[in-house]
């Protein structure tokens, strides 16, 4: 069993644990909850196998290096910090709502990943540029922080929800959170990603340097890397200096998740340096 194959297996999982999470969710059953969080764990295992063996793979092809250097392997470390992140968050509140709204990120990073056909899952060797020990800090600590917008997105959401539900006429909002809750936990989400997008910026400056000789150039994956860490400083001064809370964070998390997005997809298809992504 190769490292693509794995992989794709972990995609369904994936799916499986998000549909459970939805159906224990909208028919307010436990046993799907329960049953979606060892599905979870499962995929986990599965996208940990996955990256392990592909890492072995490319050690067996004589190019040996890290799986974090293309569009497909940021992908499959994307859903894997998505989920890992998530089931931390599970086991501290012990509510499994939030995973009707997050786990459905990892399966679609993931499905992105094993089943477009835009996307190679071959293993190549490294550009010239990507041979830096500063690649393995620089993609992890800024995926790390991606994960945390991601479920902060998903949680953003759920605010928008139960706030407008104030007087709990929804069924299907009854077990959420309570709004101070979600709210709360945004606002640890955003200062979790918002330190491990910063280290991962410095990160890239120290590699842009060894590889390009200049630690910042405005390349296009630069500036909306600049732009998004904007977005999120401006979350966390008005919450702390002007007392935002509730929707207007909620808001702003999204648009800065929106941003993210922007960041790790879009550019790859604008000319600079990082267009390898694609």
């Amino acid at each position: 069993m190769n490292s693509s194959f794995l992989l794709s297996i972990t995609t369904f999982v994936y799916g499986l644990a998000a549909f459970l999470y939805i159906a224990s969710w909208i028919f307010k059953k436990p046993l799907p909850g329960r049953l979606a969080t060892w599905t979870a764990i499962v995929g986990v295992a599965g996208n940990t196998g996955g990256i392990i063996v592909r890492w072995v793979e490319s050690y067996s092809l004589g190019i040996g290096h890290a799986p974090l250097s293309n569009l497909y392997e940021s992908l499959v470390f994307f859903a894997w910090t998505i989920i890992v992140v998530y089931l931390v968050i599970e086991r501290k509140y012990e509510n499994r709502i939030i995973g009707a709204f997050t786990t459905p990120l990892a399966f679609l990073a993931l499905a992105y990943a094993s089943l477009s056909p835009n996307i190679s899952d071959s293993i190549q060797p490294l550009l010239p540029a990507l041979k830096s020990n500063w690649l393995i800090a620089h993609v992890i600590a800024c995926f790390i922080g991606y994960a945390a917008f991601a479920l902060a997105f998903g949680i953003s959401w759920m605010y928008l929800f139960k706030q407008r539900d104030t007087e709990g006429i929804s069924n299907l909002l009854a077990h959420f959170p309570t709004p101070k809750i979600l709210d709360d936990l945004n606002h640890q989400l955003i200062m979790f990603g918002f330190l491990f997008l910063t280290v991962g910026i410095i990160t890239g400056a120290v590699w842009a340097n060894s590889a390009w000789g200049r630690y910042w150039g405005w390349d296009p994956k630069e500036t909306w890397s600049l732009i998004t860490w904007f977005i999120y400083a401006t979350l966390l001064h008005a919450r702390r200096m002007r007392g935002w809370q509730g929707k207007r964070i909620a808001y702003l998390s999204i648009i800065g998740f929106v941003a993210v997005i922007f960041t790790y997809f879009g550019v790859n298809y604008l000319p600079g340096l990082h267009s390898y992504g694609a």
